[in-house]
């Protein structure tokens, strides 16, 4: 190679690299702006929703908030194992990677819920307002949905997990009785 090759890809590389910082800066600074954004109008807006479909009644309030907080919470952890163990098999990422995003939207309830209550900006403040008149009940009918689901989540995993322990026995068992030579009985009289 000639100088002014080795110069030339040298210069292609910082050009390369610039680009891709100048990449990187925009999507940081739309970012920041996109939070800023949806941290003063997601707490308002889905406050209101959650209001529309619960019209202040403690029964519908407790009622939805159990079927989010189990819904949106047992799905999405069903949902990333299904992924890990997907992403465990040779070509399954894509499947991995569609079950990984599709988790995330299914929980985005439950994390729109939690920013009304754990925000501390004017927007959650509002939000909590909303459900305080139109959503009684809703919040903590939601935390409890989530710590059933949970649950759920974790007896169904042990139930899985002792299956699977159980077939594991099984085979150790028949390939180490296939090894040994069959015993013939003692003669009867």
């Amino acid at each position: 190679m000639t100088s002014g090759e080795v110069d030339s890809q040298k210069s292609s590389r910082a050009i390369s690299w610039r680009n891709r910082a100048i990449i990187g800066g925009v999507i940081a600074v739309c970012a920041v702006i996109a939070y800023f954004i949806l941290a003063s109008f997601i707490p308002r807006w889905w406050a209101q929703r959650l209001g529309s479909l619960v019209h202040g009644s403690f029964t519908a309030g407790v009622w939805w908030g159990l079927v989010y907080g189990l819904l949106f919470t047992l799905g999405p952890l069903l949902l990333i194992v299904f992924a890990v163990r997907v992403w465990k098999r040779k070509g399954g990422r894509f499947m991995a990677g569609a079950a990984a995003i599709i988790a995330i939207v299914l929980a985005l309830p439950n994390l729109m819920t939690l920013t009304i209550v754990l925000g501390s900006n004017s927007a959650a403040h509002a939000g909590e307002q909303v459900l305080n008149v139109d959503a009684p009940a809703f919040r903590g009918a939601c935390a409890v949905g989530a710590i059933i689901g949970v649950l759920v989540f974790l007896a169904l995993s042990a139930l899985v997990g002792k299956r699977d322990l159980n077939r594991r026995k099984r085979a150790k068992a028949a390939a180490t009785s296939a090894d040994q030579p069959a015993e013939t009985p003692p003669p009867t009289v």
